[in-house]
């Protein structure tokens, strides 16, 4: 006996006088905003321009929807094009499936272009909105809340999530609470965002390591979440393709991580040494580090201080 459950929500739809609005939709819209905000605030500390992240954000956005709903078409073809499907309903992003590796490859695309037009440092700029897109995407995991989806196996648990007949899964129709696994990831995701601020100031990390730490912490809770999930999904040697896929990107992360530093760590040591110079040298920031080096170096950018360095945006005519 179930002493406690989390409810689903009556209907997908706010009703705004004749409009029906899927509250999908919004919550996508909500963390979108929410990640933009966080974005500016960070981007500001560091010495740039707030529209600049808004700017970015009009082409990444786009890009990040059309990636993600191609990630979950490609990888969730038969829902689409198999036997009685309707392709057509590939188109229907409000009902639900976005791929967040594809989206993030999407809107990463896009902000690539958009940084690039704009002579930005992309790791900068991609280490500066890390955070926020962990919120953003946090926000967005509610809005399956509201579709009944990505729930996870049958449960008892006291948070165990209220799933109606017509939505649960053909072989446990007879089980009426389920893992809300949409839930433990929005959790990951704000629990990581507060990891990934604290390891900036910690260790001081720039040139892309914070967007590194973005995508393996990250995955490291998806991978696991994955396994959880009852959903339809590909799988691999019995294994589901996001499983896969979190454990490369993973790697992958991890992987630039300690390149990033070992390389760090050499070019310090390969430093003036001569005359009373000090062993260890701290290497200026250059305008293509777009960060400065050291734990310190975060502080303004953290507590949004106004004595923030200047902007450091690449100047096509400087020596590469």
């Amino acid at each position: 006996m179930v002493l406690a459950y989390l409810p689903s929500p009556p209907s997908p739809y706010l009703s705004v006088g004749p409009l029906m609005l899927h509250w999908y939709a919004l919550m996508v819209i909500l963390g979108v905003i929410a990640a933009v905000l966080i974005g500016q605030r960070r981007w500001a500390a560091r010495g740039g321009a707030k529209t600049m992240v808004t700017d970015v954000a009009v082409i990444a956005v786009p890009f990040g929807i059309v990636g993600g709903r191609l990630y979950h078409v490609i990888t969730s073809w038969q829902l689409y094009f198999g036997p009685g499907a309707r392709p057509v309903e590939a188109l229907y992003i409000w009902q639900g499936g976005l791929g967040i590796w594809g989206a993030v490859a999407g809107g990463a695309l896009g902000a690539w272009i958009a940084a690039r037009r704009r002579g930005i440092d992309f790791a900068a700029f991609a280490d500066a909105v890390a955070p926020g897109l962990l919120v953003g995407q946090a926000i967005g995991r509610i809005g399956c809340w509201f579709n009944q989806e990505l729930y996870g196996r049958p449960t008892s648990l006291p948070w165990g999530l209220a799933i109606d007949p017509a939505h649960r899964p053909p072989d446990s129709v007879d089980q009426p609470y389920y893992q809300p696994t949409f839930a433990y990831e929005a959790l990951w995701d704000l629990a990581a965002a507060g990891l990934i601020v604290w390891g900036q100031r910690r260790f001081g990390l720039n040139r892309g390591r914070v967007f590194a730490l973005y995508v393996a912490s990250y995955t490291a809770g998806r991978g696991w979440i994955e396994t959880l999930r009852v959903d339809p999904a590909n799988h691999i040697l019995g294994v589901r393709l996001n499983v896969w896929t979190s454990v490369v990107l993973f790697l992958a992360a991890v992987a630039y991580l300690i390149a990033r530093r070992t390389r760090d760590l050499t070019q310090d040591a390969s430093g003036p040494t001569t005359g009373t110079a000090p062993a260890t040298t701290t290497r200026p920031p250059t305008p293509r580090e777009g960060v400065i080096s050291g734990a310190d170096a975060s502080a303004p950018e953290l507590a949004g201080n106004t004595t923030a360095p200047a902007p450091f945006v690449h100047d096509p005519h400087t020596a590469r």
